[in-house]
Formats: C-alpha cells, structure tokens, sequence
C-alpha cells in the first residue's frame, strides 16, 4: 500500500514527459528524440521511484537499484540523442509518418502514450527490486547488478561497433555483420533485454521467498515480446529489406536475430 502513491507519481510523470516527446516529434525530421527522451525518463523515474523511503530512510538495496537503472538510462538516452543529433528521424517513425498520413499527430500521441504506459510497467520492476525486504547484501543482489554491467557493457559496444563500421569509407553500402553483429542481426536489443533481467534476479531475491518479487519477471518478458516481435525487430528488418534488399535477406539467412550465436551458416 505505501507504494501506491509513489506508483500513480511515476506514472503520471512519464505520461507527462511523452506527451512533451510529442510536441517535439509531431514535426518531420525530430523523431529520433522519442526514444531518447523514452530511455532518460525511465531511467531518471525508475531511480526515483527505487529511493521512495517507505520508512523514513532510503537502504542501501534501493541505492543499488536507483544507480542501475540510472545507469542504464543515461548510457542509452545519451547514445540516442548523439545518434539524433546528427540525424534527426527515426526510419520507423518515418514509415509511420507515411503510413498514417494526416492523422499522424493523433495517432502518434495515443501511440507514446502507449510508451509511457510500457516504460511504467519497466519501473515497477525496477521498483519491486529496490523494495525487497530482506538483509543486503546477499549474493542475488551481487548477481543482479553484474547482469546489469555486463548488459549496459554489451549495449554498449554494439553500438560503438556498428558506429565504427559505418565510419570506415570502405564500408559505405555494406551491412554490419563483424564483431558482435556476427553473432546476431541485433545485438543491441539481445543487451537491453537483459539488463532488465538483472531487477528480477534482485527482485526475486536468493530463495525466491518473496512472492511479489516474481513479479519482476514481467520485465524480462515484456520486454523480449516488445523488441522480438512488436516495436524493435520487425520495423527495423522491414526497413532493412526494403532498402538493403537482397544483400539483407543473405544476413538474415546466416546471422541470427536476436540470441547471440556463432555463425550456422556460410
């Protein structure tokens, strides 16, 4: 119960913060910054809703979780918004644009609305892991935050591989497919899934006593369905296909899409 308030405050503010995403996104050329302005609220919101003292003092669990997700947030909204800076539209966004027509702008805001209520669900995760009752630390708390270094680590250099592999004149046309893009066709996406693992390692805790700490699991889940097979991978293949074509159907005959693997074909 005393963590309603803070559940409805955390809801409110990102319903709050999209709805500015909007304002910038509705115009051609801005959309990049939705998801960079998505990543730095659940970030900065799931931190401040891990710190709600429930008893008048802040332990150091939830300082723990507040500095993951704070982590994750800046790292990724922060690679966003160089990325956006020098680019400006989103190609999905950019289909939708075109898919949608006039009524973009009404459409567009019920969908961000949709991602304020998505980026909620993630903070209450983060919320469960930073609220567990017992003694820390404990070996699931340790757990926990390695998963989420190992995942911000990854996140991070696919995105410096594939930045990298765009820079180099000899690759202008080509498709990425060195380093961990050789293992999979989204690497990136494989990393933010599991960071959010890591809150429900914390959250379920080292006996799995806590019942409402499984509850936890829905971000690792949502998550997977969210990137796999709604808004991450299949707008981005599309995209692919229709500008890479032939070159693309070729990588996704021997790459795998999401889970890191060596390569099973020539």
């Amino acid at each position: 119960m005393e963590l309603i308030l803070p559940c409805a405050l955390s809801l409110a503010a990102l319903s709050l913060i999209m709805a500015g995403a909007w304002l910038i996104a509705r115009e051609p050329g801005r959309s990049g910054w939705i998801d960079a302005i998505w990543s730095l609220a659940v970030g900065l919101v799931g931190a401040g809703a891990a710190l709600v003292p429930l008893d008048g003092t802040i332990a150091p669990r939830q300082g723990l979780v507040a500095a993951m997700v704070a982590l994750w947030g800046l790292r990724l909204g922060g690679h966003i918004a160089l990325r956006t800076a020098g680019h400006g539209d989103d190609p999905r966004y950019a289909q939708l644009r075109r898919e949608w027509g006039e009524r973009f702008p009404a459409r567009l805001f019920a969908f961000l609305q949709v991602q304020a209520l998505a980026g909620w669900l993630l903070v209450l995760c983060v919320m469960l892991g930073a609220h567990r009752p017992s003694p820390f630390p404990v070996w699931s708390d340790i757990a926990g935050g390695l998963v989420l270094i190992a995942a911000v680590a990854g996140e991070g250099l696919a995105d410096a591989q594939l930045r990298g592999f765009r820079k180099a004149p000899a690759n202008k046309g080509r498709i990425c497919d060195t380093g961990l893009w050789a293992l999979s066709r989204h690497p990136n996406y494989f990393f933010e899934w599991l960071g959010w693992v890591a809150y429900a390692v914390i959250a379920i805790g080292p006996d799995g006593l806590w019942l409402p700490g499984w509850l936890a699991l829905t971000g690792p889940l949502f998550m997977y369905g969210l990137l796999v097979h709604v808004s991450g991978i299949p707008p981005l293949e599309a995209h692919m296909l229709r500008s890479r074509g032939d070159a693309y159907r070729a990588l996704q005959r021997r790459v795998p899409a999401f889970w890191p693997l060596p390569r099973f074909r020539p």
